[in-house]
């Protein structure tokens, strides 16, 4: 048991048999006896304050004892909030506003610390501490809280059942040991001396120096990391591109892991499972998409099966969670000095689960705004899956 939990037990029982006296004696006489930051676990436990317990301390260590006069039970200055009825009301004033979005209170667009409170407080006649401040706003019901990711957005009705028929879709993929894999863009990292949060060990005293500001260096350029994982197998590839995220990025990506790592591991794959996004460059919209997929399905006489994840959703697709965290954890705190660095460090990426990772980079040019025109689409032979064919659809090679 800590000092803190031994303090607690002991005023639990003491408590209630002192006075305003033994409890400042008490309070002084076990903070000199838990030794540094005693006062601030006796504050802590009995609630009384800094000045309170030091007195406790001077007076603990008289010789001899004083024996001084008790003051009787309520006497003493009031509290302020005491003293002041009006003071919970002009906090709540200042407050409550902000937090409905009233675009006419004075602290509509600063912070809403408990300094900043009692500024305004004090300058509407109410001189209080931002301590007090602090306890005002507890005993109303406020705390300190940050904001939560829930809004989605749209919630499509069919969303369930989306995950549910992948998941089939997968299993079925599996069972039969067909390959089924997950693919996504990751975050476009700038290349070069900038910042990368997180942090390393280093000698102390000799963090890694990086740019303030976070502008593109035009002669190293970007890093765009494409990813496929393997559900099956537990492995990753990543190509590392330098020019543009389009489709056809996105499928060349697709067609290096499977001439590298897909083939050799699924010699007898007739089909292809990819589990996707509903937007970016392998969006189910995305006409370039589905034309680089049919030149793909041609070279390999595969059949591609593509289920896209319900609109909203990209953070359950399992590359996220599977691949890229583990690459984030990886290079936390390094400055990604080169495309090479980025690379390497996605290549040594590795887990416990017996997660492998390749990575190369992709130094071809893939121009933007490509059009794919309706002769070109006429020739894709493109079958629409019974549930939702905007979303789930096969690519037959010609």
């Amino acid at each position: 048991m800590d000092n803190e939990e031994t303090l607690v037990a002991k005023y639990g029982v003491l408590r209630t048999a002192l006075n305003e006296r033994t409890r400042r004696l008490w309070a002084g006489t076990e903070a000199l006896a838990c030794g540094r930051g005693g006062i601030a676990a006796v504050m802590r436990v009995t609630g009384l304050s800094r000045n309170t317990v030091a007195r406790g301390i001077r007076e603990a260590t008289q010789t001899p004892l004083d024996v001084a006069r008790v003051r009787a039970p309520g006497a003493g200055r009031k509290a302020k909030a005491v003293v002041d009825p009006g003071l919970r009301r002009a906090l709540e004033r200042l407050v409550e506003p902000v937090s409905r979005g009233d675009p006419e209170s004075p602290l509509r667009w600063t912070c809403k610390s408990t300094r900043r409170l009692a500024r305004e407080l004090a300058d509407e006649g109410c001189q209080v501490s931002h301590r007090l401040v602090a306890e005002l706003l507890h005993e109303l019901g406020y705390s300190l809280q940050g904001n939560r990711k829930t809004k989605e957005g749209t919630r499509h009705p069919d969303r369930n059942a989306q995950f549910e028929y992948i998941n089939r879709q997968v299993s079925d993929a599996m069972g039969r040991s067909q390959p089924a894999i997950s693919v996504d863009t990751k975050k476009k990292e700038l290349v070069g001396d900038f910042k990368n949060g997180g942090r390393e060990w280093r000698p102390a005293g000799e963090p890694e120096e990086v740019r303030v500001h976070d502008f593109l260096d035009k002669r190293r350029g970007k890093a765009i990391p494409y990813g496929v994982y393997d559900l099956a197998r537990n492995a990753g590839w990543v190509s590392v591109g330098m020019d543009h995220d389009t489709a056809a990025f996105a499928v060349n990506t697709i067609r290096r892991w499977w001439r590298t790592m897909g083939r050799p591991a699924y010699r007898r794959a007739r089909s292809l499972l990819i589990v996707a996004d509903s937007g970016g460059s392998n969006g189910s919209r995305v006409r370039l998409w589905k034309w680089e997929l049919h030149k793909l399905a041609c070279q390999t006489g595969l059949g591609i099966h593509v289920c896209h994840l319900p609109p909203g959703t990209s953070k359950w697709n399992k590359i996220e969670h599977r691949l890229f965290s583990f690459i984030s954890q990886n290079w936390r705190g390094r400055a990604l000095l080169t495309h090479a660095t980025i690379v390497n460090l996605i290549a040594h990426t590795r887990t416990s689960t017996g997660l492998k990772v390749r990575c190369e980079l992709d130094t071809k040019q893939y121009p933007n705004k490509v059009q794919i025109t309706n002769a070109q689409i006429a020739t894709i032979r493109l079958l629409p899956d019974a549930f939702h064919g905007d979303w789930n659809y096969t690519i037959r090679p010609r």
